[in-house]
């Protein structure tokens, strides 16, 4: 028994010791730390030097150097026409910025981890980056170190995992126009400028999820894979880091941590693969726009929609917000945060820690989504039956089914079982001091019948690959 005690023990630390070779194929084998699919929810935000004109998307700079009408007769009628986007820098002032403000509103929002940006496709960098001289959060604007002061106000005020947004390639870097032009048979770009900052980035704030996006080149350009081996093997954060999959031209969906495949990806469906719905609370740019109206913002009740759609079907969610040039969360934001963690204080049994069941949306009712968590089963009943009863096709029920208003403190509610499958649950007029939220409510199921194995093994392939692949 000593001897096998002692073999378990050098197979584990020998696990443990693993190294990663820079090629996907082993790269892939590398775990997901098990904090990110438990966490389910997460907050983007999009903040840059665009926050200041602030106008369209954060794509400004493109746009109106591209010749987007809209965008230039923005800047013809406001600004002098030897007017530089790198003019912007300066207002970009960030004097309201409080990061234990924001650090709060993300607590009270429910959400897990928090990606911020550290550089979009503009090139500025929201810290004092080494390579970005007097094109950084220290040398202009600001004069501070935006990045740091919300790693330190999140792990100080928070037990939210801190994560960070990098963009590879810079629209008009000259050094990264010239390797395009060469086809990128030359590197000169990724040398001085994006693989210096992602290693600092990595070895100054320890961030627990790289965001990676901007990837215009083949990820033998970026040198992608001898970074994530470095990642995985010797930074800091080797043992708790997640990253995304935007790591060169094809990678996306292929090859990474978890798949974002393309923004507001959301297949409705169980994938393979973990993976994540990056959207915005604006419908039109992840930056904050002047020109936005009240219409051009999701309600809580469309963000609680994507929540189950997405987190019914193995997803996590990534939430973004646009700050304000001054560093101001507008109240609209805010109020779909704090508004969401309303939700969540009452409801979150049924999206953190869950996991797939072998339905996703009912077989009768639309608007309805499932998820489970070990032997019991939530239902997010995203709209009140108005006649007072709710038929559900997929649930199988047994003689001691137990059914539930996750948050209500009254009594069970009545339920019928309907012939083969299904059941027709009674929902009382309670009166609204006794709800237990205003919107999305959600049912617990208890002792449904046990599956059919062919069932089950559906339900259960994402749970079986999720065993297998994440790190516990």
């Amino acid at each position: 028994m000593l001897r096998l005690l002692l073999l378990l023990a050098v197979v584990a630390f020998s696990a443990c010791q693993a190294r990663y070779e820079p090629n996907w194929e082993s790269l892939d084998k590398r775990p997901l730390p098990d904090w990110y699919d438990k966490g389910k929810f997460g907050i983007f935000i999009h903040w840059g030097v665009f926050s200041v004109p602030s106008f369209g998307s954060e794509w400004f700079w493109h746009s109106w150097r591209s010749g987007s009408k809209s965008y230039v007769d923005f800047m013809t009628k406001n600004y002098r026409q030897d007017w530089a986007y790198a003019d912007f820098a300066e207002q970009f002032t960030a004097e309201f910025y409080d990061p234990n403000a924001w650090a709060d509103i993300f607590k009270a929002s429910g959400a897990k981890y928090v990606v911020l940006t550290s550089k979009h496709h503009e090139g500025f960098t929201n810290w004092p980056s080494k390579s970005a001289f007097n094109w950084n959060s220290m040398d202009v604007g600001p004069k501070r170190d935006l990045v740091g002061e919300l790693a330190k106000a999140v792990r100080s005020r928070t037990d939210i995992h801190f994560g960070l947004y990098h963009s590879l390639f810079e629209w008009y870097n000259p050094l990264y126009l010239e390797d395009a032009k060469n086809n990128f048979t030359t590197r000169k770009f990724v040398e001085r400028k994006t693989m210096p900052e992602l290693y600092e980035i990595v070895n100054t704030y320890e961030p627990d999820l790289i965001w990676s996006d901007g990837d215009a080149g083949p990820d033998t350009y970026w040198n992608s894979t001898g970074f994530l081996a470095w990642l995985y093997n010797d930074s800091p954060v080797k043992d708790k880091v997640v990253v995304n999959d935007r790591w060169g031209n094809g990678i996306g969906c292929h090859h990474g941590g978890y798949y974002t495949c393309h923004d507001r990806y959301n297949p409705g469906h169980i994938v393979n693969h973990k993976w994540e719905n990056c959207m915005t609370i604006d419908f039109s740019s992840w930056g904050y726009r002047r020109n936005s109206a009240l219409k051009d913002y999701a309600t809580i009740e469309q963000l609680l929609t994507t929540m189950a759609e997405t987190i019914s079907c193995g997803g996590n969610l990534l939430m973004n917000v646009g700050p304000t040039h001054d560093g101001r969360i507008l109240p609209i934001f805010e109020e779909r945060l704090r508004q969401m963690g309303e939700w969540l204080k009452v409801n979150g049994e049924a999206i953190y820690e869950s996991t797939p069941w072998v339905h996703q949306n009912d077989t009768v009712t639309p608007k309805i989504w499932y998820t489970s968590n070990a032997k019991t089963v939530y239902v997010i009943v995203l709209e009140w039956p108005t006649d007072g009863t709710l038929t559900l096709g997929a649930p199988t029920t047994t003689t001691s089914t137990k059914v539930s208003l996750v948050g209500y403190e009254g009594a069970e509610f009545k339920w019928s079982a309907k012939q083969g499958s299904g059941m027709v649950i009674d929902f009382p007029a309670i009166p609204i001091n006794k709800m237990p939220c205003k919107w999305a409510w959600v049912l617990k199921m208890e002792n449904l019948t046990t599956m059919p194995w062919q069932s089950l093994l559906k339900a259960s392939q994402f749970v079986k690959d999720r065993e297998i692949n994440f790190i516990n």
